[in-house]
This record gives structure tokens, sequence and C-alpha cells, in this order.
């Protein structure tokens, strides 16, 4: 396979190892790595979010990780527009763009488009979050449902968010988030892509998860999480979305035992690993589609 004119793409569930993979692979076809992950993007949260260690960053170039505030939010359309670019300066430097993550929404708006919504005016989403707030999420997701059918295949009935979102635009547009969608194109063609979804076994995966949670309470995460509490983020920006903040914050507060700790974080992280692999098995049927256990004998062969 000659990579040289292609955008390596590598998509896998958290804990697979997809970050250790892509640095053996940039090593050996000169690449260059893009994150493609929603929170690895905050800077106050390198252990939380599982960053690459800071060694891998000396040996191969890392870009668009640990530098958004967590006290501001950043859209799937920033993180577009900053992936475009770095993909650019990449390959000036006749090096191959290698982005890596499990974020869905990143790998969809770089291979599909992002939607070219209209603004939508203030007064309603304010009138839409008084409604979500007033209702609570699970009615507001039936609600959500009863007007735009389309949704029930696509949106967790608990990240809020993207209802209130996908409710403000049928609202106001009168066509689905998901009509949308698919009135979008990409920057690039699809030969344009190398894609690589990581497969893991169930069982072995959750080994995996619960290693690495252990050694996220042990190496700091505590610390990293009273220093976020210091910071006094907003309740409705994203980065509060990490797992592990609530459950340290629930700790600090001695609400629970740090053996509970552990077990709740362990539980939402392979919760949002099943999620990752349902999104995979809806949206990268394209894609090439490889076992953990294969990924040695991909390097070999490249």
């Amino acid at each position: 396979m000659d990579f040289k004119s292609k955008i390596i793409l590598i998509y896998g569930p958290t804990a697979s190892g997809k970050s250790e993979f892509a640095i053996k692979l940039a090593k050996k076809i000169k690449g260059e790595i893009v994150n493609a992950d929603s929170i690895q993007v905050y800077k106050e949260l390198n252990i939380l979010s599982a960053r690459p260690l800071k060694k891998d960053h000396q040996n191969i170039k890392h870009h668009l990780y640990g530098f958004q505030d967590v006290k501001k939010n950043f859209s799937t359309g920033s993180w577009l527009k900053l992936a475009n670019k770095k993909i650019l300066e990449i390959k000036k430097r006749k090096k191959i763009p290698i982005l890596v993550g499990g974020t869905g929404l990143y790998f969809k708006a770089i291979t599909e488009g992002l939607v070219k919504i209209p603004n939508i005016p203030i007064k309603l989403r304010k009138k839409i979050r008084s409604l979500h707030d007033k209702v609570g999420s699970k009615i507001f997701f039936s609600k959500l449902v009863r007007l735009d059918p389309l949704c029930r295949n696509f949106i967790n009935p608990l990240d809020t968010q993207r209802s209130i979102r996908a409710y403000e635009i049928k609202i106001f547009t009168k066509k689905s988030m998901y009509e949308w969608f698919k009135s979008t194109k990409s920057n690039y063609e699809k030969k344009d892509f190398y894609k690589i979804n990581i497969e893991f076994p169930r069982d072995e995966l959750i080994k995996r998860i619960n290693i690495r949670v252990n050694e996220m309470i042990n190496n700091g995460g505590i610390l990293e999480v009273k220093k976020f509490i210091k910071l006094k983020v907003a309740n409705n920006k994203t980065a509060n979305k990490a797992i592990g903040i609530k459950e340290i914050k629930d700790y600090l507060q001695k609400k629970i035992e740090i053996d509970e700790v552990i077990e709740k974080i362990s539980i939402k992280t392979r919760q949002y690993a099943k999620r990752q692999s349902t999104w995979a098995r809806g949206n990268m049927s394209e894609w090439n589609n490889i076992k953990s256990k294969s990924l040695k004998k991909l390097l070999k062969k490249i």
C-alpha cells in the first residue's frame, strides 16, 4: 500500500491501543499524528483523557492535543477547521497525516463534510433549552423523536447537547438534522483516505479499561480533578463530559469511597466503548475493519 497520497484515519473504542498503533505506523511511514478525540483537546485534562505521553510527542509530531481551555466549548466545526489546516501543513512537509481518536463525529466531518445549518435565533435556542430543563432529558428525548423520528437511530437519549441541537434545527429549519447531513460534502474524495477501524474483543477490552482506570487514579487523576474544580468550569461546558470528573468530585466531597470511584468510572468507560463500537457498526461499514490481533501483521505489510 502506497500511503504517500493518503490521509490515514484510525478509529477505535477507548483503550483499544489506537494511539500506540498510530505512533508505530507514523514511525514506519514518516507520518504525523492529528488528534481526533473531543476530550483530548483540553489542556487541563491530561490524565482523564489518556493523552499520549510526552515522550511519544518527542519522537513523532502530535497535533491538536491539549491546547483548548476547559472553560470554552469546542465544536466539531472548530476541530474540522483546525484539522484541515494541519493536514495541509503536514502534506507540505512531505509527511503523511494520521488522524487518530474515538470521536465518531470528527471522522464523519472529515470524510463527509460539515453541516452548514443556518444560525438559529438565540431566543428560540433559550426557549428550547428551557423546555429541556423543565421536562428533563427522558421526556425531552421522547418529544424530539415524535418531532423528528430519524433522531431515534442516531442520538443517545442521554446526550443532552445533541438532543437539544436536533430539536432546535427541526423547529427552525423544518428539516431533520440528518437531512442536513446528507446534503453536505467533504473537502476530500474517498480515494484520499485509508480508513482503519480497530475491533477489539469485548472481554479483553474490559480488562484493559480496568487497568487504565486504576492507573488513572494512581497516577494523578484525583489531583487533576482538584485543579479542575478550582477553575469553576460552567456546567454547560463540554469538558464536564470527561469520564471521571463527576465520580472523583463525589469522592472529594466524601460521598463515595475510592473503590466505588474506580468501579463507577470503569462502568462508564465500558459503556462509552460500547457506544463507540456501535457507532462504527452503523457508520464505518466501508472502512478496513481490523481485529486488534492483526495490527502487527498490518504493520509488517506496510
